[in-house]
């Protein structure tokens, strides 16, 4: 019998699919690389394609904060990501291809927003650059990124349906959570999560405070962020909680930033 070459270390000889293997589960200490940084996305759906009446507002206001608090601007995609998933789904293309083709949208939204924010130290960045973040926030720099996070053709299959489960919520909850960030801050074009689609049906009631647990219970039929970002918040290390708010209300942004509560909280537990 052949000896397998070994290194010495505390995980000589484990296959790493073993299910009781919890090395490391009770780690008491995590890097943050970038503890004072809130993730804010700026949905393409619920922002960007309002245009500049709702974006130039929220760029605005962005500009006004950024002396005070350090921010990664991540941006989704939007109209056009169901434009491109619609044919493709209609031309028979797999998932990871979707991915790969949606992601290109949420670039070009990222591109757009770093020109607007440019004489201001907007600069966009690629989601492989993530390390340089620190340095750039302390040159004075407004860091922008696509949300897509990059699966791109190996995102995994979907249950029930091609569309991608890693959309551009995700992609910014992931870049907090690996870069140890202070918050994540989701900005859409309600006052927060419901019940029910509010635009759909005006009486569904407004959840204010919920843990990750209880929401996937609840079993929503529609919910205004991907259900991903809630099944991966019970699991992180760094981010224990979620900001939903409505980004077209000046004034939410800073009291998110500042703490407070003003659309839903959502908690790791």
């Amino acid at each position: 019998m052949i000896k397998r070459r070994e290194i010495k270390n505390k995980l000589q000889g484990e296959t790493l699919v073993r299910k009781s293997l919890e090395y490391g589960e009770h780690q008491d200490r995590t890097i943050r690389i970038a503890p004072n940084l809130n993730v804010v996305k700026i949905g393409g759906h619920g922002t960007v394609d309002f245009g500049s009446t709702v974006l130039l507002p929220l760029l605005d206001e962005i500009r006004e904060l950024k002396a005070e608090h350090d921010m990664l601007v991540v941006v989704g995609g939007g109209v056009r990501v169901r434009h491109v998933m619609d044919i493709g789904i209609d031309l028979g293309m797999p998932t990871g291809i979707l991915a790969e083709l949606s992601g290109e949208v949420s670039i070009q939204n990222a591109k757009m927003v770093a020109a607007l924010l440019a004489e201001d130290g907007g600069i966009c960045v690629e989601v492989d650059d993530i390390m340089d973040i620190p340095m750039l926030m302390k040159m004075g720099l407004l860091p922008i990124m696509a949300g897509t996070p990059p699966y791109s053709y190996f995102e995994e299959p979907s249950p029930g349906t091609f569309i991608p489960q890693h959309r551009t919520d995700t992609g910014a909850f992931l870049a907090a959570e690996v870069i140890g960030a202070k918050s994540c801050i989701l900005l859409k074009n309600v006052d927060g999560l419901f019940t029910e689609n509010p635009f759909v049906n005006p009486e569904a009631e407004l959840i204010k405070e919920i843990t990750a647990k209880d929401l996937l219970a609840m079993n929503l039929d529609d919910m205004v962020l991907e259900r991903k970002v809630v099944e991966l918040l019970m699991h992180a290390k760094n981010i224990r909680e979620i900001r939903i708010i409505n980004g077209h209300e000046r004034g939410n942004l800073v009291r998110a930033l500042n703490g407070e509560n003003p659309g839903t909280l959502i908690t790791a537990d």
